[in-house]
This record gives C-alpha cells, structure tokens and sequence, in this order.
C-alpha cells in the first residue's frame, strides 16, 4: 500500500470539508464512488482514489446517492490539462451549449469540432454534448433531492423533450429512476414558487468579509446586502424574482432561497452564485501560497477564508468599476444608483419597487445627462456598453484573459487599474492584480518585504486581503503627492 494511498484513505476518515471535491473515493465492493466526506466507511483495501469524478466514472464506479459527488465543490484537476478544455469545459458549467451544435461551440475555441471532442475525450472521457447532458442531469437530481418542484418540470427545463427520455438517461447515470430519490423529508413547495438550494464549498469561508465588501459595492435597487444575508432580484417570466442567500458554516455550504423563478433559470442562477462568493476556491491551496509572504501569512491567520469576490453579470459590474474610478466608494455606489434608477427597468416585487440594471444596448444610445460624472467618464461608459451590444466585447470568464484585456486597454478612458479590476471581478482572473491602486501601493510602501508577483497566480486573493485590512486605515490619507511619491491615474481611494 503507497504512503499517498494512506493519506488519501486518512483524509477520508476525518470527512474534513477543506478536502472536498479535491479528490474522490472509489469503493470497490459496491462499485460507487464518493466525496471525502460521505458518511460511509469503507475499508482501506476496497477503496482507489481518483483526483476528479470524471476519472471515477471512466474507471466503472457510479456517483453515491448519499453525498452526491456531483454537488462537491469544482477543483483545480477537475478542468484538464489543455487551455481549450479548461476554457471550454468553463463555458459549458457557466452557459451550457444551450441551442449550439458542437460545431458552433467549438468556433468559439478556434478548433473544429471534431479537434475538441477529441481532446474532451482525451481529457475526460466525455464529448462536449456529453460533457453538457452530464452537468443539466446533475442539477435535475439536486432539484429532484432538494425541492418539491414536479419531476415533470424538472425533466423539460433540463432540456429534455420527453419525460421517457429524461428517465432513461437519469436511471443510466445514477442507476435510479428520478422518482426513486425523492423523500419525503424534502419541503413541500409553497404557493410562493419558494424553493432552497445548498451550494457547499471548502472551509474556512469568511462570509462576513465577502458580505462587507459587496456591501460597499451594492446596485442599490438591484441587490440588497445585510450583516448575514446577500439579495438579488431578477426578472422572470411570471415577473420579479428574488434570490435570498445565507450561510451554513456547519454543513460548509450557502443556501440559496429562490422566490418566483422560472425551473429553466436555475443552471445560470446557481453559477452567478458561485461566481459571486467564490465558491470552487481551495483556501488550503491559496494560504500555501502566502506563506511566502510574512504579511501575506499573518492577515490569513488573522482573517482565514477569504475569497476573491465575483460578480452577478459581468457588464454591470465593468460599468461600476469605470464609474469608480478615481473616486470613493461611495461616491461610485451613487453614480451607480442614480445610473439604474435614470435608465434602469422598473419591477414590482411585493409592495417595493425594484429596478434591473440596464443592458449594453440601452446604454450605448444614453446621452448619461442625468448621471453627474465627467464627460469622459460618460464616453468610456457609452463605448464600452456600444462594444458589448455589438459582441466584440465579452465578460464570459472562460475566454483568453489578455485578449478581453487588450481590447478594454483600447477603450479610451479605461487605463491599468481597471482592466486589473475588470479581471478580478468580472472574468474571475486569480492572478489580475491592480498594482496602481492607492492602498496597494501604500501598503507595499509601508512593508517592505511585501512582493506581490512572489504569490502569482494568486495576486487578486492576496489584493483582496490586504484591501480587507488596510482599507479603512489608509483610505483616509490624501490622495496625490504622499511622502514623494505620485500616484498613477487610474487608482482609487477605497476599495
């Protein structure tokens, strides 16, 4: 028996939630493979470990019904090797293929499509259509096991046009039929449409610092941000919906309470989730990383789990950011609130008014007369809205990161700084790093031993850190010529 194998089966025993989705365990006398943290107690020699489930599922095991492999935490071997099937495969779990063939997804890679279901296969045993019909089955049984929402439902907006056709691939992945899991400890579906999801990730998980820092950035209108408690309000087909999502440290997971969705909204809402709270985040591989910083380590022990904040969608994000530049905090969430309520949509939810954040296309053909900023503020806002209408310009995170950030370079008005920010928050980059930022640049002044481009490809955690311990002390020096030294334009006085 190899050492690694017992650290493996020893890590299994502790059923410790940092380990989770990092590897799987296959049980051979049961032909199943599980998460580390699955109740079950396998013998050491009935089990082999594997780093992804793919790889399980290529070796003959099916997924536990127990602790539902597929619902661990994404981890750094769970992508592949090759840049394509890392982007692709990222493509698929944010988008779906929705109504592409695979000829036009893989255009989107600048491969054939024959090129990309061979290296899919090569990768992880699966094509891309595959791949896909894998991940809409995945979500079926998480709404199948955690809500009361009819099989029937479930069946069509999971993309399938028969409910024979659902059973059959459903009772071929997980060897049940979907009628089988369903339990009656599940909470029955109020009128309300009122449904709750689980979201896990790897502890430590500071919710407290992620909610602080998206409060100081809220869409006022669009989203509300308490002490413990993240709202998103979205629009439907039956009208407003609105997501509530709170922490569950115990069970190392979010829970998120839809109220008045549509089924087929789910796959897409669940990734902004994810995407906006950092979910797939390996904390043990990122405080690794600090530790060759003496800082960089001391504020992780300090503060442990702290995440690299994404964002709900990517545009309205970009638009913040450049709205920001140069100004605080708060004089960016009042040019961001007055900008959704002079051009945003009006919604009713309840007895409130809401209001989503107007789209590219909107955007593009405002004079922004009513927003008080600078002209060319207003400039960079309208082009770069114009080049998102058009789709020269995306904030999809799996595409070529130095790509989008050359063409947002070109955008007159949009310098370093904000194409770093860009890269942290909207294309969820872990190595974007804002170097020109006031209170980096304040930080790396005052401690000297502090070297950010020793901790790459983590530089937007350890900017994260730093503006989580330093912000509210430095934040209230004056900006411009401090001690000699001359800040470059595009920095901020709080981040």
């Amino acid at each position: 028996m190899s050492s690694s194998h017992d650290q493996f089966y020893a890590a299994m025993l502790a059923r410790d939630h940092r380990f989770d989705g990092k590897f799987f365990v296959g049980v051979k006398s049961t032909g199943i493979y599980c998460r580390p943290i699955c109740p079950a107690k396998p013998k050491i020699e009935n089990v082999e470990f594997f780093a992804t489930c793919h790889e399980a599922e290529k070796a003959g095991y099916r997924p536990c019904l127990r602790c539902r492999p597929e619902a661990a935490p994404l981890s750094p071997a769970w992508y592949g090797k090759s840049a394509v099937v890392q982007r692709s495969l990222r493509a698929v779990i944010d988008l779906g293929l929705k109504e592409m063939s695979e000829e036009q997804f893989a255009e989107k890679f600048g491969v054939t499509a024959r090129h990309l279901r061979r290296l899919f296969v090569q990768e992880i045993g699966k094509t891309p259509k595959q791949f896909y019909q894998e991940q809409r089955l995945n979500l079926a049984r998480k709404m199948i096991v955690e809500t009361r929402l009819p099989i029937t439902e479930i069946a069509f907006e999971s993309g399938f046009r028969s409910l024979r056709r659902f059973n059959e691939a459903f009772k071929n992945r997980f060897s049940k039929a979907p009628s089988d899991l369903r339990t009656t400890r599940t909470p029955v579906l109020k009128e309300s449409s009122f449904t709750s999801l689980k979201l896990s990730y790897r502890p430590p998980f500071n919710w407290k610092s992620i909610l602080v820092y998206l409060k100081r950035h809220q869409i006022d209108h669009v989203e509300e941000i308490g002490s413990d408690t993240y709202i998103r309000y979205f629009p439907t087909q039956k009208g407003m919906g609105r997501v509530l999502v709170e922490n569950d440290p115990v069970k190392s997971c979010l829970v998120a309470h839809f109220d008045l969705f549509d089924c087929g909204q789910l796959y897409i809402l669940i990734q902004n989730i994810r995407r906006l709270f950092d979910l797939d985040a390996d904390p043990l591989l990122i405080s690794t990383q600090f530790e060759k910083s003496d800082i960089l380590r001391n504020l992780n022990l300090r503060s442990p789990g702290g995440r690299a904040p994404g964002c709900w969608n990517g545009f309205e994000a970009a638009v913040a950011i450049v709205l920001g530049q140069l100004v605080s905090s708060e004089q960016a969430c009042r040019l961001v609130r007055q900008l959704v309520l002079q051009y945003g949509e009006t919604w009713k939810w309840r007895d409130k008014t809401v209001f989503t954040f107007p789209t590219a296309e909107k955007l593009a053909q405002v004079s922004f007369d009513r927003i008080s900023t600078t002209k060319k503020r207003k400039q960079t806002v309208r082009i770069l809205s114009q080049q998102v209408a058009l789709g020269k310009i995306s904030f999809n995170p799996h595409q070529d990161i130095r790509n989008v950030k050359e063409q947002l370079l070109a955008i007159p008005g949009i310098g370093p700084w904000t194409v770093e920010y860009i890269g942290m928050r909207c294309l969820s980059d872990p190595d974007s790093c804002p170097r020109t930022d006031l209170i980096l640049k304040r930080v790396q002044q005052s401690e000297s031993g502090l070297d950010l481009q020793r901790i790459r490809p983590w530089r937007a955690y350890a900017a994260y850190l730093l503006w989580d311990a330093y912000a509210g002390q430095l934040s209230n020096k004056k900006r411009g010529n401090q001690n000699g030294t001359v800040f470059e334009k595009n920095t901020v006085i709080d981040r």
